[in-house]
């Protein structure tokens, strides 16, 4: 049984908790987070604290709170003999514990949301190669999808990652207020949505990609811009489109 400390109450917290309730061989025996009212929902569950030095001993405490805060957590944890790991996507491998560790879960997480973490990569690096394996075990009682990636791919995967997810959420956002002004439902949208996702996980999106600017289809790129009033969607329109043609390689 490997025993875990989750340090923070976050979105990812939470879904790590719920994860590893649900998995064998593992237990989280404690939440920590200095705000009282953030642990509420861990009450009754596990045992919970806003006491740093009420720390429970345990084989790997996962430090899920900001990047900014990862670092001074990691330090009072440095004479812990245990596996220190935390969950950031764009944060370096500490060396301020004596035994340094990633379990970064790539995925957006919201507490609404319910998600299969089976189906959810997670990417681990160790500092102390034994480690690795006891973190794979871990990683490979809620998840079928773990992979060795070092702090310099991490930084690149999560750059990858707020293109495909975070800018994309953003042209989603767009596309609905563009619905909304002119009393078209967003459902209409939805399956579109879902199909080019499905195809951009099934192939190369480049290879299929489509739409006007792949095809160099002046007159429709240039009906758009007329009807865009809103300058931030048309500056944004005018370079994905300008982008998308260079990519294809045509020309303006």
């Amino acid at each position: 049984m490997i025993k875990i400390v989750i340090l923070g109450a976050g979105n990812l917290a939470l879904h790590l908790f719920k994860a590893f309730n649900k998995a064998t061989n593992t237990e989280v025996i404690q939440v920590y987070n200095r705000s009282e009212s953030s642990l509420q929902i861990f009450k009754n569950k596990t045992d919970t604290t806003t006491n740093f030095t009420q720390l429970k001993k345990a084989d790997v405490y996962l430090v899920c709170v900001k990047d900014d805060a990862i670092e001074n957590i990691i330090k009072k944890l440095a004479k812990t003999e245990a596996i220190v790991a935390h969950t950031s996507g764009s944060v370096a491998l500490s060396t301020s514990a004596t035994r340094n560790a990633v379990f970064y879960p790539l995925q957006t997480f919201s507490k609404q949301t319910e998600v299969n973490f089976k189906e959810i990569p997670i990417c681990l690096e160790t500092s102390e190669e034994k480690d690795f394996s006891i973190l794979e075990k871990l990683a490979k009682n809620i998840s079928e999808k773990v992979f060795p990636i070092s702090s310099a791919q991490r930084k690149k995967l999560h750059l990858a990652a707020v293109f495909a997810s975070n800018f994309s959420n953003y042209m989603y956002a767009i596309a609905e207020d563009i619905c909304n002004k002119n009393e078209v439902p967003f459902e209409v949208l939805n399956a579109l949505i879902q199909e080019t996702a499905k195809k951009a996980t099934l192939n190369s999106p480049k290879t299929v990609q489509t739409g006007p600017a792949k095809r160099n289809d002046q007159a429709t790129i240039k009906q758009h811009l007329a009807q865009l009033n809103n300058a931030d969607y048309k500056e944004i329109y005018k370079l994905l489109t300008q982008s998308i043609i260079d990519q294809h390689g045509k020309k303006l």
